[in-house]
């Protein structure tokens, strides 16, 4: 059965018309996998024999139904930092090959609640730190619209398994735009909720400020549904935000646009924008105005300073939360040793690859009391000053529109002959992790030689639906574009 461009509405109207059932709709994904993923290299681990299992549950539940709602026999991957008790959760990580969490994280709790069916763990940088998904332990995540090319990270591997019709959905965690600019690299739709929005309760993040459990998808209409069931306040998690009651976002997709206001920072158009980006994001603008949108350019004179805040904030973090990871407590524990200390020391050298060790490096330098005020309490400074200017930015405009990342995606290899240049495939996503804002990266059409560009919306606080509202419409115009060469 061919299920690879299946959405949520194509797959549960077919059941209602008994087109299919749920076990061949999940048996077609997981033969796909089993074909082709050889060459991909999207997943770490799938359970096959979980995910039938289920499917039968569900064909039982819905045989006699009338309607069928929430994400009923839906398949879905996560990201290998987000916890299952029934699988292992690993991180992308040597250092937690053996792990299997005993519990799930809330948001796979809501998404078994809803009917949703996990068919794997995705491939990830490891413990979600880089771009390009090539610092797994386990594997090297090829880009489906071009195998030479990376899918963007740190959450590669769910965006390569939704592009190569592997599953319809996944959820990825976003520390600095790694599921933004994975989805921007394959042409998906990627979101990262308001911080707070959607539990972090079971989410293995290095990055206690700046992490959030985001969305990946083929359309709008399915990420919208997806962050109805997982969006909500959890006792579990102290940072969650307790609404009075939850948001319908598929109700208000087709909701009045005409004469909203997008602001672009003059600053995403500089000399390191690719070209072909630029021609495409010039190309939206003009459609925005002829749909009625008002499109203003401004200066947000902090943009590239986030970049480097981001870095060293993350790195702070990183060094901080993954220094229980230490051969005793938690994770990898080496054979070669005669002291306590050369235990950990063992532990953590030689399961931790080279990025990790890199950020643990620079976070523990920057702790120091010698370089703690210049560096990390200063990088503290400039984010609520970044925070301050995107929040007076969005009392103007009610979205900020930007490329999703000034570059096309990468050769594989080239994160080693050029770090520096990786990391600029951030600047404009880092932002929203910064201030906590919502964003999502949407696709705006393809380059010349045939790889996906993205664009990137923000907005204020808890204005997903807004959010979701424009990128629909949007998405509508883009595709009944001619000369876009859209999905």
């Amino acid at each position: 059965m061919d299920v690879k461009n299946l959405n949520i509405k194509d797959i549960q109207n077919g059941y209602m018309k008994k087109d299919f059932t749920v076990k061949e709709v999940i048996n077609g994904y997981l033969d796909s996998i089993e074909k082709e993923d050889e060459v991909i290299g999207s997943f770490i681990n799938i359970d096959r024999k979980s995910a039938i299992k289920k499917a039968m549950t569900v064909d039982e539940e819905i045989k006699n139904k009338e309607d069928i709602n929430g994400l009923m026999g839906i398949p879905i991957a996560l990201n290998d930092d987000v916890c299952t008790k029934d699988m292992p959760t690993t991180c992308g990580s040597k250092m937690l090959e053996d792990f299997t969490s005993p519990y799930d994280a809330t948001v796979v709790k809501k998404l078994k609640s809803a009917g949703a069916i996990i068919i794997g763990k995705t491939n990830m940088d490891e413990f979600g730190l880089g771009s390009t998904t090539e610092n797994s332990f386990y594997k090297t995540t090829k880009n489906p619209w071009n195998i030479k090319k990376v899918p963007g990270g740190s959450a590669g591997g769910a965006a390569a398994a939704i592009a190569a019709g592997f599953v319809p959905l996944a959820l990825a965690s976003d520390n600095d735009g790694s599921l933004r600019q994975a989805a921007s690299f394959c042409g998906l739709v990627g979101l990262k909720p308001t911080y707070g929005l959607v539990s972090r309760y079971g989410l293995i993040s290095p990055t206690s400020s700046l992490s959030q459990i985001g969305i990946m998808s083929k359309n709008v209409e399915d990420c919208a549904l997806v962050l109805e069931i997982i969006q909500g306040s959890d006792s579990m998690d102290s940072t969650s935000y307790k609404a009075k009651k939850n948001k319908d976002y598929t109700s208000k997709l087709k909701n009045e646009i005409r004469g909203l206001k997008v602001g672009i920072p003059i600053e995403s158009f500089n000399e390191n924008l690719d070209p072909e980006i630029k021609n495409k994001i010039d190309k939206i603008i003009d459609i925005l105005s002829d749909m009625d949108i008002i499109v203003e350019k401004f200066s947000m004179g902090n943009l590239e300073n986030g970049l480097l805040t981001h870095y060293m904030i993350m790195s702070a973090e990183v060094s901080s939360n993954l220094s229980r990871y230490d051969g005793i407590r938690y994770g990898y524990q080496t054979k070669n040793f005669n002291t306590m200390d050369e235990l950990m020391r063992n532990s953590r050298s030689e399961a931790f690859g080279e990025e990790i060790k890199r950020r643990i490096t620079l976070g523990g330098l920057i702790l120091t009391s010698k370089y703690y005020d210049k560096y990390y309490y200063n990088a503290k400074k400039l984010a609520e000053e970044i925070k301050r200017e995107c929040i007076n930015t969005l009392k103007f405009y009610d979205l900020i529109l930007m490329p999703s990342s000034p570059v096309l995606p990468y050769d594989i290899g080239m994160e080693i002959k050029k770090p520096l240049d990786i990391y600029r495939s951030k600047l404009y996503t880092v932002i929203a992790n910064i201030t906590g804002l919502p964003s999502m990266s949407l696709p705006c059409g393809f380059s010349s030689n045939g790889l996906p560009i993205g664009l990137e919306l923000m907005t204020d606080y808890f204005n997903e639906d807004k959010l979701l509202n424009m990128a629909y419409h949007l998405r509508k115009k883009l595709v009944n574009t001619p000369g876009l060469e859209e999905l």
